[in-house]
Parts: structure tokens; C-alpha cells; sequence
């Protein structure tokens, strides 16, 4: 396995291009930007500059990087950005020019982005201004209209994502940091990437089915960032998806592989690929969560089950027993499980057991879109767009403040943060808040 630079080979059809690379075809349009708190008001809109008479001499770099293309069309008016109802007041709002698809994202992100079917918008923190904007193959050209399919890792400072027989990685702040891995012939079919640690990536190779059915290559693999070295690669079966790989000393990368109707969870080093333990799962089995001690699975009647690490045994079940609600995926930080409900509910429970340290009551319902996210020991829960987001104090369960907009919507609220802010969207919007202190 070697790396290799871009201008090596031609760029296929599923490649990146950073703006401005592709030969004239056309791109998604910068969004519009509103000013949050500070009692400034709102900005003029990037649209609105852009058919003002002075703003060539308002600054050439905004200029080339914003305007359309002379065979674009012109980009549509925009309502004005939705404002806060509820919670802290944006320190900045952010209007894109199409619907975010925040399932192509394999993790939070670190920063602000913008991520839709045809490219991720990079945002400056403190402004919310287009940065740069990386180019994505649109999902139907590869995987039909399913976005998660064709997934984006996000790790640190670099993107990752799959062109023909090639892992690309682009840096978010330095280009000429990018890398292109050449993976090795065993798995330079189509890849799809299930998540990275924060120094391997992982993802499965899918070849084409041969005339009685069976994927002689399909494989299961694991690359190192540092040195582009293809770790190991192991076959799999065809209805094998890795789920989740683990961060830190544990080493797991866990997988639901289904076979003659089976479902059964699957757990391998993450070093070597090698298969620690399987156990039976449920059909729901979609999502799993690695922790110190336990992998968190379904337990297939809509309650949440532990299973030891290291053999695979049961540790413990939380079951409905006869209520109204099914788990989601839980949320696991050191030894702490925060799991919510489609029923609203939170709770906080330790790897040893499933008796809830706290609960909580959120003013809206969740669904497995719902991905909570834990910063500076406040746990923030992301809602349907009409409901919000609700902050809370991870170690004793307070409500500290729902954010809401004023804006419609039908996607549920995603997520992303850095030392700063909490960036919180949905639909076609972003908005810069205030972290919550506890």
C-alpha cells in the first residue's frame, strides 16, 4: 500500500474537489449569513453584497469565492434566517442554499460545517462566513438516495472520504496537507467507511456478486492515518455492516452481520481484525455503543442490553417492562451511559448496571436521528426541528436551557462543537450558541 498524491491519477467520478476545481460545472451556492447577539442587528446578506455596486472593492477574495459562475443561475431570494425563541441568543446564523444531510456524517464534527448531498461548507467559528467549500459526489451516483451509505468521517483536522480504489483525506485548514491512500487490490472495490478512533479508519470493501451470490472479496478493513499503512483486512460476510469502532484502550471495532435470517453482533480487534466473540442479535440491531466495559446493543424488545467486552456475556438488560418507549443510541462517556427514549425521556446509568443515576423529561419526543453530544460535562440533546435543543448538567440531570427557532422545518436538530460554541442546525439552517456551564 502506498500513498499517492492526486495529480497520479485522474480524479473519478465519486472524488473530492475543493471549490473552484471543477472544471465549470456547477456548485452549490454560499449561503446567507445573519448576525447573532452583540444588539448589532442583522447583517446584509451575502446575496445582497453580491449585487451591490462597491463590492469588488469590498474585497476580492469574498468576491471570487462567493459569486455564481457565469452558466449558474442566478441563486434564489432567501427568507430571512430564523431567529431564536427560546435559550441562548446565536452569536451568528448561518442560511444555506439546500437542505443539510447531517446523516452522511459518521461522528460530531469539531467545527462548523455545513454538510449537504453535493458538497460540506466549511464556516468561519467566530462569523459563520463560507470558508471553503469541499465538493462531495452526490449520494444517488453510487448508493441510489441513501446518504448514509455514502459516509464522511470527520476526524480532527481532516475529511475523509472514498474514490475508486482510494481513501482521499483532506485537511480543513492546510490543502497541501491532503492525502490520497491507494488502497491495495484486496479491497479496491467500492468502499464504504464506518468510522475512525482518531488514528485508524475503518470500512468495508464491497466487490460485485459473482453468479451463485457470494462476495469472495468483500472485506472488512482497517487503515492508519500517520503512515496510510493498510493495517488488516478480513473477509466478511455480505450482510456484514460495521457498526462502531471504539476509541482508546479498549481496541474493539464491533459489526451486525446477518446470515440465513440470523442477526448476531460481531466484535473484532481493532488492531488486528481479528474476531473476538460474536452473540446473537436482534433484527433492530442498526447501532451499537462501545464503552469501557460493555458494547450496548438493542435487546430486540426495545430496552437496552450490556454485553461484557471482553467474552461477549450478558452483563445486564433494561428492558419497557410494559412501557411505552424504545431506546436509542445511548451516548457513552468513561463509565457513564446517557440513554434517550423515543419517548422523551433521558437517562444516566453506569456501565455496571442499569439503575439510573438521573432522569429527565425533554419537552419533545426523539427519534434514532437524535445523537446527543457531551461537552464540558453538559449533555446536549438534539430534538425535531420544532422542538429544539435541550442543554442538561450530565451529573445531576437539570434542564440548563431549550433552544428553539422560529424557523419550519422537518429534520431533527443536528450537532457539532469546539472550545467555544455549540453549533446546532436543521434543515437549511445553523446556528453559532453559547456553550452551557454548569
Amino acid at each position: 500500500m502506498r500513498s499517492s498524491s492526486s495529480s497520479e491519477r485522474g480524479v473519478p467520478e465519486a472524488a473530492w474537489q475543493w471549490d473552484g476545481e471543477d472544471g465549470g460545472h456547477a456548485g452549490a451556492a454560499a449561503g446567507d449569513v445573519v448576525g447573532g447577539g452583540g444588539g448589532d442587528g442583522p447583517r446584509v446578506s451575502r446575496r445582497a453584497l453580491l449585487v451591490g455596486a462597491g463590492v469588488l472593492a469590498a474585497g476580492g477574495a469574498a468576491w471570487a469565492f462567493g459569486r455564481s459562475r457565469e452558466d449558474r443561475p442566478a441563486p434564489k431570494p432567501t427568507a430571512p434566517a430564523p431567529v431564536a425563541v427560546s435559550g441562548p441568543t446565536p452569536v451568528w446564523t448561518y442560511r444555506g442554499p439546500e437542505a443539510m444531510t447531517p446523516e452522511r456524517l459518521t461522528s460530531h464534527p469539531n467545527r462548523p460545517v455545513y454538510v449537504t448531498s453535493a458538497g460540506l461548507q466549511l464556516l468561519d467559528p467566530a462569523t459563520g462566513a463560507p470558508t471553503r467549500l469541499l465538493r462531495l459526489a452526490p449520494t444517488e451516483r453510487q448508493y441510489g438516495d441513501d446518504p448514509t451509505v455514502a459516509r464522511v468521517v470527520i476526524s480532527g483536522d481532516r475529511v475523509f472520504t472514498t474514490s475508486q480504489g482510494h481513501i482521499d483525506g483532506r485537511d480543513l485548514g492546510d490543502p497541501s496537507a491532503d492525502l490520497t491512500v491507494a488502497l491495495p487490490e484486496a479491497v479496491t472495490d467500492d468502499v464504504v467507511l464506518a468510522g475512525c478512533d482518531g488514528t485508524t479508519l475503518y470500512g468495508t470493501a464491497y466487490a460485485k456478486p459473482t453468479q451463485d451470490d457470494r462476495i469472495p472479496g468483500h472485506k472488512a478493513f482497517a487503515v492508519r492515518i500517520a503512515d496510510s499503512t493498510l493495517l488488516w483486512s478480513s473477509p466478511a460476510d455480505l450482510g456484514e455492516k460495521l457498526l462502531a469502532p471504539s476509541a482508546g484502550p479498549t481496541g474493539v471495532i464491533a459489526s451486525a452481520r446477518t446470515s440465513e435470517g440470523r442477526t448476531e453482533l460481531v466484535v473484532r480487534d481493532a488492531a488486528t481484525g481479528r474476531q473476538r466473540w460474536t452473540a446473537a442479535g436482534s433484527e433492530n440491531l442498526r447501532w451499537c455503543a462501545v464503552g469501557q466495559r460493555a458494547v450496548h446493543v438493542p435487546d430486540g424488545s426495545g430496552g437496552l442490553r450490556a454485553l461484557d467486552l471482553a467474552t461477549g456475556a450478558a452483563l445486564w438488560t433494561l428492558p419497557p417492562r410494559g412501557e411505552n418507549w424504545r431506546a436509542m443510541p445511548p451516548l457513552v462517556a468513561g463509565a457513564a451511559v446517557f440513554l434517550p427514549r423515543d419517548n422523551g425521556l433521558v437517562t444516566a446509568h453506569s456501565e455496571a448496571g442499569p439503575d439510573a443515576h438521573w432522569s429527565l423529561r425533554l419537552p419533545f419526543l426523539l427519534d434514532a436521528r437524535s445523537h446527543p453530544m457531551l461537552v464540558n460535562g453538559v449533555l446536549y440533546v438534539p430534538g425535531p426541528a420544532g422542538g429544539g435543543v435541550c442543554a442538561v448538567d450530565a451529573a445531576t440531570g437539570r434542564l440548563l436551557w431549550t433552544f428553539r427557532d422560529s424557523g419550519p422545518g422537518k429534520d431533527v436538530w443536528s450537532l457539532a462543537a469546539d472550545g467555544t460554541c455549540l453549533y446546532a442546525g436543521h434543515d437549511d439552517v445553523l446556528h453559532a450558541l453559547p456553550l452551557a456551564t454548569v
